[in-house]
């Protein structure tokens, strides 16, 4: 019983104590350094996504943020020219973007073919995510 005490006592110490730092709007902003190992949003819009076969399967069209954390890339695949496109979401852990030191551009692969990402679950542009 002390022991479930002991816990119990410790979560709610520091359950306030997060409270107490974690940053509000009222605080202000609070400013990060950007290193060079990062990518740019505006970077990564419209880069060609490739396969291990090295086969353009996709595009990268948007990128989805919950709770202020990447959440998925959106993917256009399929279509010629904007018409005929499907959008799927792919969660970030699937994909691997990085860069090219030597071409100076960002890369980006997934593990599937154009088949795959084409039957998978569509993502629809609408109701709060009309363009």
């Amino acid at each position: 019983m002390r022991l479930i005490a002991t816990t119990l006592t410790a979560l709610v110490i520091s359950s306030s104590v997060f409270a107490q730092s974690a940053p509000t709007l009222e605080q202000g902003p609070i400013f990060t350094q950007v290193n060079q190992a990062s990518a740019l949003a505006s970077s990564l819009k419209g880069l060609n996504v490739l396969n291990a076969g090295d086969e353009k399967v996709g595009e990268i069209e948007d990128l989805v943020v919950v709770d202020n954390a990447l959440a998925a890339y959106i993917l256009q695949v399929g279509g010629f020219l904007g018409m005929g496109s499907h959008y799927v979401a792919v969660n970030p852990r699937s994909m691997a973007i990085t860069w090219n030191e030597t071409d100076k551009k960002w890369n980006a692969r997934v593990n599937a073919t154009k088949d795959q990402l084409k039957a998978a679950p569509q993502f629809k542009y609408e109701g709060r995510f009309a363009k």
